[in-house]
């Protein structure tokens, strides 16, 4: 191994998903040596190829790496990489940092930071947003919190793997509540976008010359442009799963209840996720969510009807 190799950073990406791999590929182009964990074989051959290093266990990742990024889906996740049987608080050493990005309640960050600081290891709390090719690019945008120190260690990574790394402060747990604020706007948008179409369909409007006025007019939004182009091609590969927003928007709705705050257009969106998971859409794209609006004739599929 030559010697400028042997400088490179090592850091874990636990979590080789879309934002988990899009995240990886830029900490590799930014030079950083970047070690993955994922339960998928073929994501990590992809990540060996890209010129990363393959874990078979986070733990394994822990012996490697002072910086440990997950990347996976929910706080039960979070808990089973990091502290499980061969979880990668295992083997990290005291002064390491964990990146904690899986979108959580935010009682869950303030919890975590405390069981990690038992270990001596730092918490960033530290959503993130932005899509897989924004991710591929680094480009994310991140929503963190935590103490300066915390900052000070890993400025580096930060700036490998994002477009936008946003301070909230120094209490953990403020990057999770505005990741639930974003995911109250994201989720709403995708279904809005769901019923906006599923209108117009039923109203006999062809659905490529409605997709294309919208995007010019003043009711197009980001999810709208992102999203619908999914339904237009009747192609439901998930990118992020109608079963994502059943979850996120349950925390969204989790979070409001504590403090008996009304979130009537979260709830609606919520239970039209439900109903798309429930008629077996739940690992679909979460544009799915249109498939429970009865009556409409969607590209790709048999005319239904009337």
């Amino acid at each position: 191994m030559s010697n400028s190799a042997e400088k490179k950073r090592a850091v874990g990406v636990i979590g080789l998903g879309t934002m988990g791999m899009g995240a990886a590929q830029s900490l590799l182009r930014a030079g950083f040596a970047v070690h993955g964990c994922d339960l998928r074989p073929a994501i990590l051959q992809a990540l060996v190829d890209a010129g990363g290093v393959a874990c078979a266990s986070p733990r394994e990742m822990g012996e490697k790496c002072d910086v440990a990024i997950t990347l996976v889906v929910n706080a039960e996740q979070t808990d089973t990489v990091l502290f499980g049987a061969d979880g990668a608080i295992q083997a990290m050493k005291p002064g390491s940092v964990v990146i904690a990005s899986a979108t959580a309640a935010p009682e869950y960050a303030q919890t975590l930071a405390g069981r990690l600081a038992e270990k001596g290891i730092l918490l960033l709390d530290a959503p993130v947003s932005g899509g897989g090719a924004k991710a591929a690019a680094g480009q994310m945008t991140m929503m963190t919190a935590g103490p300066p120190e915390v900052y000070a260690k890993i400025e580096d990574v930060l700036t490998g793997m994002a477009g936008k790394v946003y301070r909230l402060g120094t209490a953990h747990g403020l990057g999770s509540k505005v990741k639930i604020v974003n995911q109250l706007l994201a989720g709403v948008h995708i279904a809005a976008a769901a019923e906006a179409m599923a209108l117009g369909m039923r109203e006999g409007v062809d659905p490529e010359a409605l997709f294309e006025v919208i995007t010019h007019s003043a009711g197009n939004s980001w999810m709208f442009e992102n999203r619908v182009p999914h339904i237009l091609k009747g192609d439901y590969t998930p990118l992020s799963a109608v079963d994502i927003f059943v979850k996120d928007l349950g925390l969204v709705l989790d979070t409001a209840r504590k403090s008996k705050f009304p979130l009537p257009l979260s709830a609606a969106a919520h239970q039209m996720y439900m109903m798309a998971s429930t008629a077996g859409h739940g690992r679909e794209d979460d544009a799915a969510v249109i498939k429970i609006f009865p009556g409409i004739d969607l590209p790709g599929n048999k005319k239904t009807e009337r």
